[in-house]
C-alpha cells in the first residue's frame, strides 16, 4: 500500500480572488450533546478556516456556547429548531457525528438523515459513526473510524486489508485513523505517516472530521480524506517539533492553517 504523495496537495480547490461569499463551499455540521461541548466545536473551528459558510445543528446547550463565540465563528449559522433539512439541502457537504452520544435517539437521526440522503456528501464521525446502519453507506460516505469504532460499524477486526475490502464491499470512502493512518475507497488506497503520540489526546479526531469534511466541500471524497490525515498528522508534527506531545486540539486548530497555507 503506497504511503500518500504530499504532491496530491496541488490538486486541493483554492478559492479564485474574484469568488465571493458562498461560492467556496457550505457545509453543515450535525453534532454536540449537553455531555461533550468542545468536540463539536473544534470541528466547527476548523471548518470555518476552510469553507464560506458554516451552519450548526445541536442541542440547545450547545447551540448557546456558539452563539457566545459569534466574533470567532464569524460565518456561522446556527440552524434554526424545525429547519435542519433547509440547510442540509443547501450544504455542499454535512459531518454528522462529533460530540453526539450514543443512543436510541442518536440512532434513528443519523439513520432517517443517511436513508433520506444517501446521494448527499457525509462525513460521518464520533457517535453517529458508531449508531449506523453500514448498509445505508454510499459512495458519496466518508466514515472516519479507530480501530474499535471500525470493528463496530463493520463486525471485523480492523487491518489495511480489512479496510480495502470493506471499502470495495461498501463503496464508501474509509479512514482508518491509527498510528498510520489507512484511507481506502473502492479502488485505490493509500497509507498516511505523518502524526505522533502527542495526537492521541481528545479532540484531535474531531479536528481532522472538520478538517476533512471542509475540504470535501470542494473536492472527492478520496482526496479531502487522504489530504485531510496528511495535513493534520503534519500540524501535529509542527507542533511536536516545538513543545513534543504537550499540545491539544486546540493547539491543532490554531496551527493548522499555517501549515495548510505552507504546504498548499
Amino acid at each position: 500500500m503506497e504511503e500518500f504523495d504530499a504532491k496530491e496537495l496541488k490538486k486541493l480547490y483554492r478559492p479564485k480572488k474574484a469568488s465571493h461569499k458562498g461560492q467556496n463551499g457550505k457545509l453543515l455540521l450535525i453534532g454536540g450533546s449537553e455531555l461533550f461541548h468542545a468536540a463539536s466545536m473544534w470541528a466547527l473551528e476548523v471548518a470555518s478556516r476552510i469553507v464560506d459558510m458554516v451552519f450548526y445543528a445541536s442541542t440547545p446547550v450547545n447551540e448557546a456556547i456558539v452563539k457566545q463565540q459569534k466574533k470567532r465563528f464569524g460565518d456561522g449559522i446556527v440552524v434554526p429548531k424545525g429547519e435542519l433539512e433547509e440547510y442540509l439541502e443547501e450544504a455542499d457537504c454535512v459531518l454528522i457525528g462529533p460530540g453526539m452520544e450514543r443512543g436510541e435517539e442518536t440512532e434513528e437521526k443519523v439513520n432517517g438523515l443517511l436513508k433520506k440522503y444517501p446521494d448527499k456528501k457525509w462525513v460521518i464521525d464520533g457517535g453517529a459513526l458508531q449508531m449506523m446502519d453500514k448498509n445505508l453507506l454510499t459512495e458519496t460516505m466518508v466514515v472516519t473510524p479507530h480501530s474499535k469504532e471500525f470493528k463496530l460499524l463493520f463486525g471485523v477486526e480492523a487491518s489495511k486489508e480489512r479496510v480495502k475490502q470493506m471499502a470495495k464491499k461498501y463503496g464508501c470512502t474509509i479512514v482508518l485513523k491509527g498510528p498510520e493512518d489507512v484511507v481506502c475507497e473502492r479502488s485505490k488506497c493509500v497509507v498516511n505517516k505523518t502524526g505522533n503520540e502527542g495526537m492521541t489526546k481528545g479532540g484531535t479526531g474531531d479536528v481532522l472530521a472538520g478538517l476533512i469534511a471542509g475540504l470535501y466541500c470542494k473536492n472527492e471524497a478520496f482526496l479531502a480524506a487522504s489530504a485531510g490525515v496528511y495535513l493534520n498528522g503534519l500540524t501535529g508534527d509542527r507542533l511536536y517539533s516545538i513543545v513534543g506531545p504537550y499540545f491539544n486540539a486546540s493547539d491543532l486548530v490554531k496551527e493548522l492553517p499555517k501549515v495548510m497555507a505552507e504546504a498548499l
